[in-house]
């Protein structure tokens, strides 16, 4: 298929990876020049304009910040388009904002589907896991795609348009109270009488303990290098999604305890730096994503 990325910053580069390595023919757009040579160095077909990339794409995928550039990116191109056009935005959007723009692409015949997209760096090597929300016919139009870029079974319809963002951001929640459960254990650790070596914990967590993952394997690749920190700020960016996923459980009646504790620790180490804790948070964050990671002297 003739794919168009709009964003091709670390995701949307390996988004138009593994489809190039499946055969598609991706085109990009950026407005940083040096996504763009990247881009170009992989085999995109980079573009000079929003319209040249719409001109020659069937599906058009936005890799952008969750807010008003999406609604501003479409109006740019959006007198390009045509009701044989599919758009996919796999941004962290809102799944209320996802919903208002199906139903206004819906009626100048233009399909729009979100897609939460998890998986971080390394799902450019092994796949990505994708949410897929919006019409059932659009969905199955993109397939080959979808089936291109994510890991085996790592794709499903969700249902209706905004399903796909709502799950991950209820996923993206999970994420924030699992990161925070794993710093604190570790936080007791590293503080303890024993002066334990926190590498070969995690280690042999690793091979048959009960709380093995993919986040404790980062977390024995962080303990390999450094067990101390030093030198780094405890202070945790993101925090929208799991805000997004609190005010949902309070509109459903429902208690996040974790996932709300987890939130007010990240803002709270905005103002303090954090401690430890936070710190191996904040070097996971980096580790998965390449999230930023504040130096301090």
């Amino acid at each position: 298929m003739k794919l168009g990325i709009i964003g091709l910053g670390k995701m949307g580069n390996s988004i138009a990876y593994r489809a190039l390595i499946e055969g598609h023919d991706v085109f990009g757009f950026d407005i940083d020049k040096d996504s763009l040579k990247h881009a170009q160095e992989i085999g995109v077909k980079v573009s000079s304009s929003l319209s040249e990339l719409v001109l020659y794409s069937e599906v058009i995928w936005l890799m952008l910040p969750a807010g008003k550039i999406i609604d501003e990116t479409i109006e740019k191109f959006l007198p390009d388009l045509n009701n044989k056009k599919i758009i996919v935005d796999g941004g962290n959007s809102n799944f209320q904002d996802s919903v208002l723009r199906f139903q206004k692409l819906k009626k100048l015949g233009i399909e729009f589907l979100d897609c939460g997209v998890s998986g971080g760096l390394q799902g450019r090597e092994i796949g990505f896991c994708l949410m897929i929300g919006g019409q059932k016919s659009a969905f199955e139009q993109v397939v080959p795609i979808f089936e291109s870029i994510s890991a085996k079974n790592g794709f499903a319809y969700m249902g209706p348009s905004g399903s796909g963002h709502y799950v991950k951001m209820v996923h993206n929640g999970i994420e924030y109270a699992l990161l925070q459960a794993y710093s604190e254990g570790f936080n007791i650790l590293k503080n303890s009488e024993y002066r334990l070596n926190l590498e070969k914990i995690s280690d042999v967590w690793l091979h048959g303990s009960i709380i093995r993952s993919w986040i404790l394997e980062l977390t024995h690749k962080i303990f390999l290098k450094d067990q101390d920190f030093k030198g780094i700020s405890g202070q945790i960016g993101g925090g929208q999604t799991g805000a997004w996923a609190i005010q949902e459980a309070y509109k459903l009646g429902l208690n996040s305890p974790l996932i709300e504790k987890s939130l007010e620790i990240r803002q709270l180490s905005q103002k303090t730096g954090g401690d430890y804790g936070t710190k191996l948070v904040a070097l996971l964050r980096h580790e998965f994503g390449g999230h930023e990671v504040k130096k301090i002297d």
